[in-house]
């Protein structure tokens, strides 16, 4: 653990007690493994979040390009001078970069638009009531923050967006790294009533409309891997969660989680053990307010198709875009086996076309497997 400036000593593993007696708020900063720091302290790295929630505002007042003195922005938000440095600090590691110039303040290197939910409300138009939008600056995991509104009774159309994540998830268990301020994280909720094989292809149909929707502003045109990533010259710029309860034949919901890479700080993309590309590299310079509302737009549409005709309709539209078309892959099940052949696409249900080694075509579903070109299979 790396540990910064504290007020006054206090101990931590007493959740809620960790007050400081003076009138000035004061934290101090940690970095570690998240799932250590939770188990080793018994509570949900509420720390954590309440450094956040004094880091964003400050970066917000930062962001109007002019210099802020240390003691104005602590008089400001009742903190310390030390705490300001601090939480600048802390930005720094999250990628946030900012310049700091003595007898001046501070203000941020590089411009960066926060999301506004009233902002992307008045880019969705006509579209507005379909949704019910929500954007917090801090959340452990917009999929399991939403997924507990869903179980509480949160309508269809609740869309969770944050600009930090605490413990982003991603498939098969691993965890999405989002990037303050440089990435575009969400989280959309959709009620079905016919069943569980209404929601059949949605992964597949969620991924058509994020390509869709950044295909707008790109001129590189991103590409789709099956079952739900986005890529570009096969490294990875987004990924797509989905998490479904409810009955086979009766009504059920879906929580669909988005991470979109917009501008990814060098010192993430080292840690990430993955080719990635962001919007940046792109050279697409549409602000995440504009990307947000493009993609709400276009899965409305994509939706809309699913729940009326299936995913059969939208068949075609993902294969214009699949990455591995008649390339040769190897399929890695869950049990452990291996599969190679060629893709051929995909059926009528978003399943896997693979033509074996034999000549036999194939059709494989479910979020477990595992595909990557042969050339990368080892």
């Amino acid at each position: 653990m790396k540990v910064g400036h504290r007020q006054t000593p206090y101990t931590v593993p007493n959740p809620g007690t960790n007050q400081t007696p003076s009138n000035k708020r004061g934290f101090f900063i940690a970095t570690c493994s998240l799932a250590k720091h939770q188990q080793t302290y018994g509570y949900n790295v509420a720390l954590m979040t309440r450094v956040a929630s004094v880091l964003l505002p400050i970066l917000r007042r930062l962001s109007d390009g002019r210099f802020h003195s240390g003691q104005d922005l602590a008089d400001r938000y009742g903190l310390s001078r030390a705490s300001v440095c601090n939480a600048l600090a802390m930005a720094q590691e999250m990628g946030i970069r900012v310049h700091a110039v003595q007898g001046r303040g501070y203000r941020l290197a590089d411009p960066v638009e926060w999301l506004d939910a009233d902002v992307v409300a008045g880019m969705l138009g006509a579209l507005t009531h379909r949704y019910h939008l929500q954007v917090v600056d801090v959340v452990d995991s917009t999929n399991v923050a939403l997924m507990r509104e869903a179980m509480a009774g949160a309508p269809s159309g609740s869309v969770l967006c944050a600009e930090h994540q605490l413990q982003g998830k991603g498939r098969r268990g691993r965890a999405w790294r989002s990037v303050l301020g440089g990435s575009l994280t969400f989280s959309v909720l959709w009620r079905f009533e016919r069943g569980i094989q209404e929601i059949s292809g949605l992964s597949l149909a969620v991924g058509l409309a994020v390509a869709r929707a950044v295909n707008r502003f790109s001129a590189h045109q991103v590409s789709l891997k099956w079952p739900n990533d986005l890529l570009l010259d096969y490294r990875k710029l987004a990924g797509i969660l989905v998490e479904v309860q409810g009955d086979l034949h009766g009504p059920s919901f879906a929580v669909v989680g988005v991470g979109l890479n917009v501008n990814l700080a060098p010192a993430y993309r080292d840690e990430i053990d993955q080719a990635v590309v962001d919007l940046a590299e792109m050279g697409v310079r549409t602000g995440r307010n504009q990307l947000l509302a493009a993609c709400l737009e276009e899965l409305d549409q994509v939706v809309s198709v699913l729940r009326e005709q299936g995913f059969a309709a939208l068949r075609e539209d993902w294969m214009r875009l699949d990455a591995y078309a008649n390339r040769r892959v190897k399929l890695s099940m869950p049990d452990g086996q291996s599969l190679t052949g060629h893709a051929q696409g995909i059926d009528e249900t978003g399943g896997f076309v693979l033509r074996d080694e034999r000549g036999n075509r194939r059709v494989y579903s479910g979020g477990e497997i595992r595909l990557r070109p042969l050339s990368e299979a080892a």
